[in-house]
This record gives structure tokens, sequence and C-alpha cells, in this order.
């Protein structure tokens, strides 16, 4: 496996190339291989933290956001837009990126934690600790499912 830096911004801290190269890789995993229509910039960034995975080219090939959000009057931090540039999946990079934004959240936050994960990978999030909380609902057009992780 390749070696690859994995780094945590605030909105403040990123430079044209890193929100550029984000919005890149969101846009072509979101819009263009899994063909949903949908506003990705939807204002949760810059209150977001970000974590930036990239290759020793710089390339940025994975990310995940991390940001306040409330569910039934109780506060979380909410882990989203969690995506893998396609030539990079299958090298245990997005469990790394989850379990570091895991890490990230227990020590900063310490709250519960949230995901609307595609019905596909539940198996996945479980195995990170995440249980299933709701039944399958239909998010821009793709089967999720509401999980937490608890402390």
């Amino acid at each position: 496996m390749a070696d690859y830096l994995y780094e945590i911004k605030g909105w403040e801290e990123l430079n044209t190339i890193e929100l550029y190269q984000l919005l890149a890789l969101r846009s072509e995993v979101f819009v263009v291989e899994q063909a949903c229509a949908y506003q990705d910039v939807d204002g949760q960034d810059p209150a977001a933290t970000h974590l930036l995975v990239r290759d020793d080219s710089e390339n940025l090939v994975a990310y995940a956001r991390m940001y306040d959000t409330r569910l039934a009057g109780k506060d979380y931090c909410a882990i989203g837009r969690v995506c893998t540039a396609q030539p990079h999946r299958r090298e245990g990079i997005s469990r790394i990126l989850m379990e570091r934004a895991i890490e990230h959240i227990d020590h900063k936050f310490k709250r519960p934690i949230t995901v609307s994960a595609q019905a596909y990978l539940e198996t996945f999030y479980q195995s990170l600790g995440f249980d299933t909380v709701s039944e399958p609902y239909l998010e821009d057009g793709i089967p999720h499912i509401r999980m937490v992780r608890e402390k």
C-alpha cells in the first residue's frame, strides 16, 4: 500500500487548491460516478472540519467532513461527504479515513457521531462501532440509513 498523508483542517486553513480538489473529488464520486444531481455546496463546509488524504504526488485521493448537528433534540457530530477516488478503493484508505475522523471527534468534540450511510455500506460502518437507527430512506435517489456511534 502506498504512503498517504492524512490532514485535518478547518475551513480557514484550506487553500484554494485544496478547496478545488475536495469539491472536484466530491463531484467526481457523488455527481458523476453515482449520477446524483444534488446541491453539493450546501452551506456546511465553512463550519466543518475537513479530513483530506493525499498521495505522495499531493493528489487528493479521499475526503470526509465533520460538523456539529442536532437530531431528535440531541447534539451529534456528523461525518459526511465520505469519498475515495475510484482508483484508490480497496486499499484500506476509507477505513483509516473513518478511524481518523472518529478519533478526532472523540478527542475534540466528545459527542456521539452520526452518519447518513449508503445502505450497502451498513456492515462497514457497523465494523467501526456504528449502530443502525433508522429504516432505509432515499437520499438523492440512493438508499441510505441513519447510523449512530455512541461513546
